[in-house]
């Protein structure tokens, strides 16, 4: 939840143009457009193409899009915009919302027999790392430099610190800690930051499908091997072109083991790389056990990653938190026999919903003594990455 109140873009809004921190509220971003040239639009833009609204106010200005308000119409610049905007529309949630879910949330943690966490780059984004579909994600900056020039592209804050690594964000240790209290019993992630591990998950209680980047292994043996460092930092032996990606995934080093002089490789999963096996099977494995699937910040686009998420138990009691729509949402608020919702659905930002939820689940004494233990947390990260 933001500190301070958001101005609504949209020029007719009806509730006073204030968005107060505890409001609903969509974040969109269209393309640069010169500011003479933005003169009579709807929606004051940002130079960017970014704009703020109420949820009602952003559904008027689709409406206008579509032509469905005769008394108002817009040119054909604006109506692009709108439509390019729609692509990475990131909706956040009522403070009361996030209430209401996470008590649910909580709930459903306490009462699972085996639930199981599915993670994506969305709950990285607090610890500086960039996302790909929201609206300053990679692939969204890629997209609109390509199509509209680098004066659209915007890379969002730019975050500094006296580290050269990356630190777990609440997300990540409330997962951790879920984990050691037994509620999670096993993790799904697409992300490669190694930030999970990192945490404290252990090897065998996580399944990292696309690789991790602090994580290498033998070409000959197989010896996998984490670094202090990122894997591609190293360049001592002959580079080696991937025949599926074209990537180079030697690390420079090669195997430890005696006798074997094996090279050793990066296990990142570029686009074009076949998962391993061991890792998609114990993944797929551990769904189909699953009661509960906690899915944090995840679009559920990737696939066959995101089928993982509807294998366990009837019913899917699927559980999502990020800040856009996925192809599962509908799973989240189905309802039982008894007329209850089974799942749930977040829009907004994983570590706001996870501090909620585990102050349900710790309490207020034992939230506080955790969350108070978070420096010496990262004084072990620090060792550990350093």
């Amino acid at each position: 939840m933001t500190s301070e109140n958001i101005i609504c873009s949209f020029t007719n809004c009806d509730q006073g143009h204030v968005i107060p921190p505890w409001s609903a509220r969509v974040d969109v971003r269209g393309f640069h457009v010169p500011k003479s040239k933005r003169k009579g639009m709807v929606v004051d833009w940002t130079d960017d193409g970014s704009a703020f609204f109420h949820m009602t106010c952003w559904q008027r200005v689709c409406d206008l899009a579509q032509g469905t308000t005769p008394n108002i119409k817009l040119c054909k610049k604006e109506k692009d915009l709108i439509y390019e905007a729609e692509q990475t529309a990131e909706f956040h949630d009522s403070e009361e919302c996030f209430q209401k879910e996470a008590l649910r949330i909580a709930a459903l943690l306490r009462d699972s027999a085996y639930c199981i966490g599915f993670t994506g780059a969305g709950i990285s984004t607090a610890a500086g790392i960039g996302d790909y579909r929201g609206i300053h994600g990679q692939w969204t900056n890629n997209d609109k430099t390509k199509e509209y020039g680098p004066a659209s592209a915007s890379f969002g804050l730019n975050l500094h610190s006296k580290r050269d690594h990356l630190l777990p964000t609440y997300t990540h240790e409330a997962i951790y800690k879920l984990m050691d209290m037994g509620l999670i019993k096993y993790l799904i992630s697409q992300n490669t930051d190694g930030l999970h591990k990192l945490s404290g998950i252990p090897s065998d209680k996580i399944s990292e499908l696309h690789g991790n980047g602090y994580e290498e292994k033998c070409d000959t043996c197989g010896l996998r091997r984490m670094r202090r460092k990122s894997t591609d930092q190293y360049l001592r032996v002959p580079p080696q072109e991937c025949c599926r990606c074209g990537c180079d995934h030697r690390t420079g080093n090669t195997c430890e083991i005696p006798g074997c002089n094996g090279y050793m490789m990066n296990t990142i999963i570029n686009f074009g790389d076949i998962l391993e096996q061991f890792v998609y099977s114990s993944a797929k494995e551990n769904g189909e056990k699953a009661d509960v699937v906690l899915c944090l910040g995840t679009t559920l686009l990737v696939s066959p990653a995101d089928e993982l998420v509807t294998l366990g138990k009837k019913p899917n009691r699927l559980v999502i938190c990020n800040r856009q729509p996925t192809p599962y949402d509908d799973y989240c608020n189905q309802i039982d026999e008894h007329g209850a919702q089974i799942g749930s659905r977040v829009y907004g930002d994983c570590d706001r919903l996870m501090k909620l939820v585990m102050r349900f689940i710790l309490g207020e004494d034992h939230i506080k003594e955790w969350e108070d233990g978070r420096d010496q947390r990262i004084a072990l990260y620090d060792m550990t990455r350093t």
